[in-house]
């Protein structure tokens, strides 16, 4: 188990670039989950607590295009923060699974691989703000950037990341996929491209078979 947590709760994360139809699932792996008996908090970032969708707030305004990509950085793990300290630790400590759209994983995808961060620099503060906590599961939804970009321009006036470059988000998906390669024991890829129905069944598959697996644990 990669999470470090003393009950029986779990921490799934769902990832992807925008438009890559994460939100869609949440409701669906919820009602998989409650079915297998357990009790499930849906939650995302940033944002999940009061004050870290404040924080939310600020990062996703398109009027504050221009901000420094390390306040960036900073604000992004303030939310984090703050959301493990009043949503996702006390529902773990409860028993609770715990299934997040975006965590930690977005950060190296967007603020590394998109804005070219250095990675250190993200980990030194993975490590400060969530100690051992990881993910027990991860679900990396993946797409083309331009068909998700076309989705997500579809469904609203875009927020300040929506409106990045071709490149940032090329940068963010190399970033993700590298990272599902390098820890397959971790992070599930899905294809997000195929139509809706495949992709709830191909979600619906893998949190069947970490279940299975948990109760052998």
């Amino acid at each position: 188990m990669s999470a470090s947590h003393p009950s029986s709760g779990r921490f799934l994360t769902l990832e992807g670039i925008e438009g890559a139809g994460k939100s869609s699932q949440m409701a669906m792996i919820r009602t998989t989950l409650e079915a297998l008996g357990y009790r499930v908090v849906l939650t995302r970032e940033p944002g999940g607590a009061p004050i870290a969708e404040r924080v939310r707030q600020v990062l996703l305004d398109p009027d504050n295009q221009g901000m420094a990509a390390d306040a960036e950085l900073l604000l992004v793990f303030a939310a984090r923060a703050e959301h493990l300290a009043k949503t996702i630790r006390p529902a773990l400590a409860r028993g609770d699974w715990v299934v997040c759209d975006r965590f930690t994983d977005a950060t190296y995808a967007y603020q590394g691989g998109g804005r070219g961060l250095d990675p250190a620099r993200v980990g030194l503060l993975e490590t400060f703000v969530q100690g051992e906590l990881r993910p027990d599961l991860t679900l990396l939804f993946d797409l083309p950037v331009d068909l998700g970009l076309a989705r997500a321009g579809r469904r609203s006036a875009p927020d300040r990341f929506e409106g990045e470059t071709r490149r940032f988000f090329d940068g963010a998906r190399a970033n993700y996929l590298a990272r599902a390669q390098a820890e397959p024991g971790r992070m599930r890829l899905i294809d997000a491209s195929a139509p809706l129905e495949a992709v709830s069944q191909a979600v619906a598959a893998v949190i069947h078979a970490f279940a299975r697996q948990q109760r052998t644990v």
